[in-house]
């Protein structure tokens, strides 16, 4: 059976603090039980998960009653004794039918559902959804949008010198858009290691693996923000790779579309012309900040040595390694957590973030990295 059957099976079935646990602080839920969700999908998966509580809650009740009824009516000090009985064929009939016959009421439903979960066809929107080591990647593929979803909490509270919002560890950068009323596909792959996209309020949680293709859908009826998380342990940074997907109506959802492509046509524009020191290391330090700190920390320190430092020491400050540095960021390091940003992020961003690197903390080098050089070496290759 797929982890999604079991998933399925399991949001149906499992006990009702359990879900609460997981999932009180990201969603909809009143905190004490798995959330009713804003699809008819979610909905249904919560009608189960009710009925099948109220039908293990009354299956105690009368086990229980019978149980203890006996205990007291019977007991020893009474002067009863135990009945001896074996092989008595109705007794025996009953406890296999009765309990067959609860397993088959409850599993008709259930398979109605998951027949409705597992059909991703005719389709409104298709959306390539990409793991990375800690971020998410949309790809929007019939409308040529494209980006990275990045953990927006501030690293002051992560570190506890801030006091946390109210959607800590759960706020992204750039949130996935799509419109209500409209059969949303995603297809979930990862770049590096298995993570598992998974929002409780659309009933979705489908695992991202790499060199494999996984499909879900959902569809949300009314507008709103509702959040979620990798549920997959993927590394030191799990904790850090939230989903926030944003509804909105169809018109919202086209003049989102438009904007996202005139954003993306500037930054193929911004490759084309010579960039200051200044504009570089200003967009050099957000870059670094949001795929960079979470491993050679905010300060350029490291963690070594499975995170050199950036700051006084090694590559960022040998003026002969300059065009290793670029290598580095563009193509990663084999053997290492260093990962290969040329296809991640634009050319601005990766001369940018080198130039940031190399003159930040007191590194002081004066290199200076145009997009354009950075340009030229992706199309060489």
């Amino acid at each position: 059976m797929s982890r999604l059957t079991w998933a399925a099976l399991g949001a149906a079935t499992q006990p009702f603090l359990t879900a609460t646990v997981q999932a009180s602080s990201i969603n909809t839920s009143s905190g004490w039980n798995m959330p009713a969700g804003v699809t008819e999908i979610s909905r249904e998966v919560f009608g189960l998960h009710m009925t099948i509580f109220w039908i293990c809650v009354a299956i105690a009740v009368v086990v229980f009653g019978v149980m203890f009824y006996s205990l007291i009516a019977y007991r020893k000090s009474k002067g009863a004794s135990a009945a001896h009985f074996h092989e008595n064929t109705v007794v025996e009939i009953l406890w296999t039918a009765v309990p067959m016959v609860i397993l088959v009421l409850m599993a008709v439903p259930a398979t109605a559902t998951l027949k409705k979960m597992y059909d991703t066809s005719q389709a409104d929107i298709d959306i390539l959804v990409t793991g990375y080591q800690w971020r998410w990647r949309y790809e929007y593929l019939e409308n040529d949008v494209e980006f990275f979803s990045n953990l927006a909490t501030p690293r002051e509270q992560i570190h506890g010198t801030q006091a946390k919002g109210n959607n800590y560890l759960v706020e992204v950068d750039e949130a996935m858009v799509v419109p209500t009323g409209q059969k949303i596909r995603l297809l979930l792959t990862a770049n590096d290691v298995i993570h598992s996209w998974w929002v409780p309020d659309l009933a979705v949680k489908k695992d991202a693996i790499p060199g494999f293709v996984n499909e879900t859908w959902f569809e949300v009826d009314e507008p709103g923000v509702y959040r979620g998380q990798c549920a997959e342990l993927c590394g030191s940074g799990h904790a850090m790779m939230p989903i926030e997907v944003r509804a909105v109506t169809p018109e919202d959802y086209a003049v989102w579309l438009e904007s996202k492509r005139d954003a993306a046509a500037a930054e193929a524009a911004g490759a084309g012309r010579e960039w200051s020191m200044d504009e570089l290391m200003e967009r050099g330090e957000a870059t670094y900040a949001t795929y960079c700190a979470a491993c050679h920390q905010p300060n350029g320190k490291g963690v070594p040595p499975a995170f050199p430092a950036l700051a006084g020491e090694g590559i960022s400050v040998d003026p002969d390694a300059l065009e290793d540095h670029k290598q580095i960021v563009l193509h990663g390091r084999s053997g290492t957590a260093m990962a290969a940003f040329g296809e991640n992020l634009s050319p601005s961003e990766i001369a940018a973030v080198i130039t940031y690197e190399r003159n930040a903390w007191g590194n002081e080098t004066g290199d200076e990295v145009q997009p354009a050089e950075i340009q030229a070496m992706l199309e060489s290759e």
